[in-house]
């Protein structure tokens, strides 16, 4: 599951199992990703405050948008448990499985991608992958595309959150499999 000692839901007790209980109640079961934080409850929590506030918190990003975010930021970061679940979740949403694996293959491919959101997936792969060479005309471009100063701030936060992800999961091998990838509440 991961290259580290983790601690089972059913195993846990005290604030630990406070936290596993409260997600498997809201997301239909416990994550791998999640599961990795298990020697650190207290960064668990604010891990799960942060993706709640910019997964699904009040945003003028659709909740569709968000996951294509995090699948092209992953799919940059080569990190396949994090593509392999927003994509579940992305499925949720566009109900189009072939659309969806494009968009994580290859989103620049993806001909019925608004641009809009194609723009944002640009800058969330130069964000990633050049974090430097970040200007204030990246900013224009979004605003040109239709994003307003809070959207802009959301494309930004999701960008960093999923780097911030990614980074955790691939570092400690946090692994997936079909059945650890499917069946959350989205």
């Amino acid at each position: 599951m991961a290259w580290i000692d983790v601690i089972d839901p059913n195993e846990a007790s005290g604030e630990l199992g406070d936290l596993y209980n409260e997600i498997a109640d809201t997301r239909g079961k416990v994550s791998n990703v999640l599961k990795v934080h298990s020697q650190n409850p207290a960064a668990l929590k604010e891990h799960l405050d942060l993706y709640d506030a910019v997964l699904y918190g009040a945003s003028p990003l659709s909740r569709a948008e968000r996951e294509a975010i995090a699948i092209v930021v992953s799919a940059a970061n080569e990190c396949d448990y994090c593509v392999r679940h927003h994509v579940e979740a992305l499925q949720a949403y566009w109900r189009d499985e072939a659309r969806v694996q494009r968009l994580a293959d290859d989103y620049t491919a993806l001909n019925d991608l608004d641009d809009a959101l194609r723009t944002a997936c640009d800058m969330a792969v130069k964000l990633t992958r050049s974090p430097g060479a970040m200007t204030e005309d990246d900013v224009h471009t979004l605003r040109d595309a239709g994003w307003s100063d809070r959207a802009v701030l959301d494309i930004v936060l999701v960008t960093s959150y999923f780097n911030f992800v990614n980074r955790i999961t691939n570092s400690l091998g946090v692994e997936t499999t079909e059945t650890e990838a499917t069946g959350y509440d989205y």
